[in-house]
């Protein structure tokens, strides 16, 4: 299934690369006019690049990309390609004897899956880049969700395919906040209207879906550290500036504890960035609520080939 997602943020957008028969791929967010960027680490084993420059209080503010990627750190690699791509299009940091792109990115683990020697490579993200577009984002086992899973408490035999998602929210003045998602997560995606698992740890009988959140509580699950991450970007066209955007991260937080359980685990790497690019004027925390429902939504579409 195709959608504009985050795309629906004029200048935004995204482009996928992958290797479908060794499960592993890499998703780039465009912002080519630049964009106010931040950023929130929840899980407790991330794989991350040039997150400090994000924060408050640093000299780079503005990005113009973002980088998601399978592989571990191995995939951080592939921010190299997105680098070159953005040099040749004249983008990046003005160092003065040149421009310096910045690629924050961050990494899921499905070296699990597929053929754990090939990874993401400068390459890949190169490609990655070439393929954007503003329009018809694919969703499902492409780009960084290429090799993701879900539901991992029980193993990997018991785990069910993740991917990726995007969505977005338009709010009454006009702004709009997407969120695009790859979803790798150790926990169960729930349907946060009824409460049903949509795709997760199924019993090894055969009886259905097992509950993460009950097995973790009993000491029972069986995945292993840093093999589980949902990372994922938001952006909204509302002026924000760096303090506010990082706020912005945090509360799309709020949207995987939705439909993810457990969620932010020690044994996940969860990740969100987040982008302002555009000039519309916009409650923050009315743009903070909307980044949660898109993203809650997006990781909703991730999966949504496992629905009936």
């Amino acid at each position: 299934m195709t959608v504009r997602g985050i795309c629906g943020v004029d200048g935004i957008e995204v482009g996928h690369a992958q290797d479908e028969k060794a499960r592993t791929g890499c998703t780039v967010v465009l912002c080519k006019g630049g964009a106010v960027a931040g950023v929130d680490v929840r899980g407790g084993a991330p794989g991350t690049r040039e997150t400090d420059l994000l924060r408050p209080g640093f000299l780079v503010e503005r990005v113009h990309a973002v980088l998601l990627a399978g592989g571990s750190a191995f995939g951080l690699d592939a921010a190299g390609g997105v680098m070159r791509y953005l040099e040749e299009n004249g983008a990046g940091f003005d160092a003065g004897a040149a421009k310096v792109p910045i690629v924050p990115a961050a990494v899921i683990f499905d070296l699990g899956v597929g053929d754990p020697s090939v990874r993401p490579d400068a390459a890949m993200g190169y490609a990655a880049c070439r393929n954007a577009s503003a329009h018809d984002v694919k969703q499902g086992a492409v780009g960084a969700g290429c090799g993701a899973t879900v539901g991992k408490a029980l193993g990997p035999e018991n785990a069910m395919d993740g991917g990726v998602g995007t969505a977005s929210v338009v709010l009454p003045g006009g702004a709009v906040v997407g969120a695009i998602v790859a979803v790798n997560a150790l926990g169960d995606v729930i349907d946060p209207d009824t409460q049903a698992v949509v795709a997760g740890a199924k019993h090894p009988d055969g009886t259905g879906f097992a509950n993460s959140a009950s097995l973790i509580k009993a000491g029972a699950v069986r995945a292993a550290a840093g093999a589980n991450t949902t990372i994922g970007v938001v952006a909204t066209d509302a002026a924000l500036d760096c303090a506010k955007v990082n706020r912005l991260a945090s509360a799309a937080h709020d949207g995987l504890a939705r439909c993810i359980r457990p969620c932010h685990t020690m044994l996940d790497g969860d990740t969100l960035f987040a982008l302002s690019a555009g000039e519309k004027k916009a409650e923050i925390n009315a743009v903070m609520e909307a980044a949660a429902e898109a993203v809650s939504m997006a990781v909703l579409n991730a999966v949504a080939r496992h629905r009936a």
